[in-house]
C-alpha cells in the first residue's frame, strides 16, 4: 500500500528511512507548538483551542501535502504571520479574532483559485528579489522586535521611542542563555535544537525559581491530558466581517507572504532533495500549492492564522526523506502531540522568545542576496524590511516596499524593470495610504 501510494522504490528510498526522515523533521518544527498559542492567545483567544489548532492544522496540512501532492514537506501555522495577526491585525488595528480569521480563510481561498488557474507563476516572476528578500528579512526583524518586547529587553521611552530594559532581570538573562543555546545547537547541528532550546530554559526557570529567583511560572498540571477543546475558536471565523475595504490589505499581506513562503520553500527543498525534473522545474507543483492553500482555509476554520510549507522540511530530506511519506510521518506526530497539552501550557515566554529570535535570524539571511552596489535595488530592499517591525504591520512593509521600489526605477530611468503587475500593485497600495489610512 504504501508502495502504491508513495512510489517509494522509484524515488530512491524505502519506510524506515522516510520514517526516520519524518521524526527528523517534526523535531526542527515542534516548537510551533507552544510557541503558536503563546503568541495567538494574546489576541483573546483560548490558549487550548489555539493548541489543539495548531497541532491539529499541521496534522491536516501536512497530510494533504504527503498524500496528494507526495512531497517531504511539512506544514503548521506560519511563524510572522501569527504575530501579524496578534499584535497588528487584532491588536494594533483594533479587529476582532474572528475578523481576522476571516481575512487569513479568504487569503487561503484566493491562493487556491491562484493554483488552480496557474496564475501564481507570473505573479511569482513579476516581484522582484529585492522585495522578496525584503519581505522575509522585514518578517525576521518583525518577530525579533516582537521577542524583545516580550521579555522587556527593549521597552518604550517618551524620548527616543526605544531604549534598552534592565538587562540584569531573570528573564532578559534566561532570554539570552536559550539564545545563546539555541543558535549553539544550531551550530553544531543537533537535530531538535530549537526544541530543546526551549525545552531547557524552561527546566532551567523552574529549577532556579525553587532557588527564591522571582519568575512568572505556571503551576505543574501533569504530562498527559485529553486534547483541549476547540469549541471556543472553531468556525469561529467572520467572513463577511473580513470582506470590509479596510482589510484588502491585509488579505493581501496573508496571500503575498504565503505565496511567496511557500514557492520559496517547496523550490529550496526539492532542490536540496533532487525532486526537481531536467528543465529545473518543480513537478506537481500545483498539487503543491494547492494542498497549502487548503491547509489555509481549514486552520483558519480551525482557529489558526496562516498554515504553510515549513523550510525546516529540509532538515527531513537532507536526512533522506523524498516522499509523502515524510510529511505523513509529521503529521501523526502532531496529532499525537495533542495530549501533552498541559506540558506546552507550562513554557514560559522567555523560553519561546529565544526561538522566535532564532527564526528571526535565519529569515533576515535573505538580505545577502539582494545586490548592494545597486542602490535602486537595496533602498527598496531596506525601506521593505524596517518598515514591518518599525510600523509594527507586515502589510505596511510591503505597501512601502512596493511603493519605493517603483518610483525610484521610474526616476532614476530603469523604466525597464517594471512590469505591469508591479505598476499595479504600488498603485493599489498608493490609493490605500491615500483613501484607507
Amino acid at each position: 500500500m504504501l508502495e502504491r501510494l508513495f512510489q517509494l522504490k522509484a524515488h530512491g528510498t524505502n519506510v524506515k528511512t522516510e520514517v526516520l526522515a519524518g521524526i527528523t523533521t517534526f523535531l526542527t518544527m515542534a516548537y510551533i507548538i507552544v510557541v503558536n498559542p503563546q503568541i495567538m492567545s494574546a489576541a483573546g483567544m483560548d490558549y487550548g483551542a489555539i493548541f489543539a489548532a495548531t497541532c491539529l492544522a499541521a496534522a491536516l496540512g501536512s497530510l494533504i501535502m504527503g498524500l496528494f501532492a507526495n512531497y517531504p514537506i511539512a506544514l503548521a501555522p506560519g511563524m510572522g504571520l501569527n504575530a501579524f495577526f496578534t499584535f497588528t491585525v487584532v491588536g494594533q488595528m483594533g479587529y476582532s479574532w474572528q475578523v481576522a480569521l476571516g481575512a487569513v480563510f479568504l487569503s487561503g481561498v484566493l491562493f487556491f483559485l491562484l493554483s488552480i488557474f496557474k496564475i501564481r507563476e507570473w505573479i511569482i516572476n513579476s516581484i522582484p528579489l529585492t522585495i522578496r528578500m525584503g519581505i522575509a528579512a522585514g518578517i525576521g526583524l518583525f518577530l525579533a522586535m516582537i521577542a524583545l518586547h516580550n521579555t522587556n529587553i527593549i521597552v518604550a521611552n517618551p524620548a527616543t521611542l526605544v531604549t534598552l530594559g534592565d538587562v540584569t532581570s531573570p528573564v532578559t538573562l534566561m532570554t539570552a542563555l536559550g539564545f545563546v543555546l539555541i543558535c549553539a545547537l544550531a551550530a553544531r547541528k543537533v537535530m531538535g535544537s530549537v526544541m530543546i532550546g526551549i525545552i531547557g530554559i524552561t527546566l532551567l526557570g523552574y529549577l532556579v525559581k525553587q532557588m527564591g529567583v522571582e519568575l512568572d511560572l505556571a503551576p505543574y498540571k501533569g504530562i498527559f491530558s485529553a486534547p483541549p477543546s476547540l469549541a471556543p475558536t472553531f468556525m469561529q471565523m467572520d467572513v463577511m466581517g473580513a470582506l470590509e475595504v479596510g482589510l484588502i490589505s491585509i488579505i493581501f499581506a496573508f496571500l503575498f507572504v504565503d505565496l511567496f513562503d511557500t514557492s520559496g520553500t517547496l523550490i529550496g527543498a526539492a532542490h536540496k532533495g533532487n525532486l526537481l525534473d531536467e528543465k529545473g522545474n518543480l513537478p506537481r507543483l500545483g498539487r503543491a500549492l494547492m494542498a497549502d492553500s487548503t491547509a489555509t482555509m481549514a486552520g483558519a476554520a480551525l482557529g489558526t492564522s496562516t498554515t504553510t510549507s515549513y523550510v525546516e522540511s529540509t532538515a527531513g530530506i537532507a536526512a533522506g526523506g523524498r516522499t509523502g511519506l515524510t510529511a505523513v510521518v509529521v503529521a501523526v506526530l502532531f496529532l499525537l502531540c495533542l495530549f501533552f497539552a498541559p506540558l506546552a501550557s507550562m513554557v514560559p515566554v522567555f523560553a519561546t522568545a529565544p526561538a522566535l529570535l532564532y527564526v528571526a535570524a535565519l529569515m533576515t539571511s535573505g538580505l545577502a542576496q539582494i545586490d548592494w552596489e545597486d542602490i535602486t535595488d537595496a533602498a527598496p530592499a531596506l525601506i521593505t524590511a524596517l518598515g514591518m517591525p518599525l510600523t509594527f504591520s507586515i502589510a505596511h512593509g510591503i505597501a512601502l516596499g512596493f511603493i519605493t521600489y517603483v518610483a525610484i526605477k521610474l526616476v532614476s530611468g530603469k523604466l525597464k524593470e517594471l512590469n505591469a503587475a508591479l505598476l499595479v500593485i504600488a498603485a493599489l497600495f498608493v490609493l490605500k495610504f491615500v483613501f484607507l489610512n
